[in-house]
């Protein structure tokens, strides 16, 4: 499988959070709807990781190995919610923007998978390409509507929901040229390091932003439990 069939697929979930986004400008958002569509997509980072990311990895790499991969991804998302607080202290976007980090490094993970499902088989990374489409489609509303709710012009809006395709060519692109000739247990750890990257994301900034946005009721709990129904639907049917 050649570089230029992996871009092909890694642009695949790229395109289903720009749909998400688009959906964001076309359609009246208000605050509680925010709030459902960030509780829906912090249900689908939670799925990603939980159902995906590391069961795949504790399936074929020692468990401290994927233990350290996985605090060292969220010791880089310390690290990066400080330097990005540092940026925009005293803005009303600080929070969004780490919103946008948190699906950034979503699409990341997925192009990451999309290139090591290559250094298998075609049909395996088309499956994991079309397993991300769906469940990236609320992200992408979320992190636009976001950034819609604070104020930002619509052509900076729409610049950021392109800015996405990035995250997803160079994950695919670090896979296929990086890790394609490692060892297995290095792959495994890089998942596991997206995972703990992706983990605190969810729960740190998607979770708190959508509290902040809406009162939390019964309701925005569901659309929770629907983001990580909604995920693993996804990918234990295409993964089948």
């Amino acid at each position: 499988m050649d570089y230029l069939q992996v871009l092909m697929l890694a642009l695949m979930p790229a395109a289903g959070n720009f749909a998400g986004g688009l959906f964001a400008e076309l359609v009246p958002t208000t605050r509680r709807t925010l709030s459902r569509a960030l509780h829906m997509a912090a249900g689908i980072v939670v799925a990603v990781v939980g159902v995906e990311l590391l069961p795949e990895a504790l399936g074929g790499a020692p468990v401290w190995l994927v233990m350290l991969g996985f605090v060292l991804g969220g010791a880089m998302f310390i690290g990066l919610d400080a330097a990005l607080e540092r940026l925009n202290a005293g803005t009303k976007t600080a929070g969004a923007w780490m919103i946008y980090a948190a699906v950034f490094i979503d699409l990341f993970s997925d192009g990451l998978m999309i290139g090591a499902g290559s250094a298998v088989s075609f049909s395996l990374a088309l499956v994991l390409a079309i397993g991300q489409v769906t469940a990236d489609i609320p992200e992408g509303f979320a992190a636009i509507a976001n950034f819609r709710d604070k104020g930002l012009q619509r052509g900076k809006r729409l610049a950021l929901a392109a800015s996405f395709v990035i995250a997803t060519i160079l994950g695919a692109s670090i896979s296929y040229w990086l890790l394609r000739d490692q060892s297995e247990a290095l792959k495994l750890t890089a998942l596991a390091f997206t995972a703990g990257l992706l983990i605190l994301a969810a729960v740190e900034e998607m979770l708190t932003e959508a509290h902040e946005s809406a009162e939390d009721t019964r309701t925005t709990a569901a659309f929770f439990l629907g983001g990580f129904v909604l995920f693993t639907l996804i990918a234990g049917y295409f993964e089948a």
